[in-house]
């Protein structure tokens, strides 16, 4: 195998000046992310989502951003989950979303709570129909002894509920609110462009850190 620490790539990709972003860091983000989505990026809507245990010991999962406006970020998954249990102890979690093409990581940061049962509701009846039964197949982050299980599951979902199931009890989203934003663009040298946004009496300050 190759050796990892010789392992070298120059960022050149572009610049991130705090003169001409955004004051918003949801504009920013939302430009940033459009920019992906335009691009044809592989899963631009992918994001890692920490969380902490009652241990203290942090956990990161994969997911899928599902709504963004001005009251947070939006995802889905079963409450019964480890993220799930681990939120409803410890309520605060950080995101990160990293573009490779385009050189560019976006971090954040800030409280997390459920999204309303209708909301929930809404975004699940959207969801393709075997989804839907995977919902209901799958007791998430539990051990189980073969894949078969989550076959028998959700065949016994199929006949139960047909065509419409409705939301499992266990299943549903989370918004984190944001309190702190960063966004990260490479540049040569390792001098990268750093940018925080952190909210500060109700106002978002923005300051470049050192990267």
């Amino acid at each position: 195998m190759k050796n990892i620490a010789d392992l070298r790539k120059s960022y050149e990709a572009g610049e991130l000046d705090e003169h001409q972003s955004a004051s918003e860091p949801l504009t920013q983000f939302e430009g940033w992310l459009d920019a992906a989505l335009k691009a044809g990026l592989p899963e631009p809507n992918a994001m890692t989502v920490a969380t902490v245990g009652a241990d203290g010991r942090p956990s990161t999962r994969i997911v899928l951003i599902k709504g963004c406006d001005a009251r947070g970020i939006v995802w889905y998954t079963n409450y019964d989950s480890r993220k799930g249990r681990e939120l409803a102890g410890h309520p605060w979690a950080a995101l990160q979303f990293h573009w490779v093409e385009h050189e560019r990581v976006v971090r954040i940061e800030g409280r997390v709570e459920r999204t309303a049962a209708e909301e929930s509701d809404a975004y699940f009846a959207s969801r393709p129909l075997d989804s839907r039964l995977g919902a209901w197949a799958s007791p998430q982050s539990q051990v189980i002894s073969s894949r078969a299980v989550l076959v028998g599951h959700a065949a016994r979902a199929a006949v139960q509920h047909g065509l419409n199931p409705p939301r499992p009890p266990q299943w549903g989203g989370f918004r984190l609110v944001p309190d702190r934003w960063e966004f990260w663009q490479g540049r040569p040298s390792r001098l990268h462009d750093r940018l925080v946004y952190r909210l500060e009496a109700g106002r978002w300050i923005k300051e470049r850190l050192a990267p």
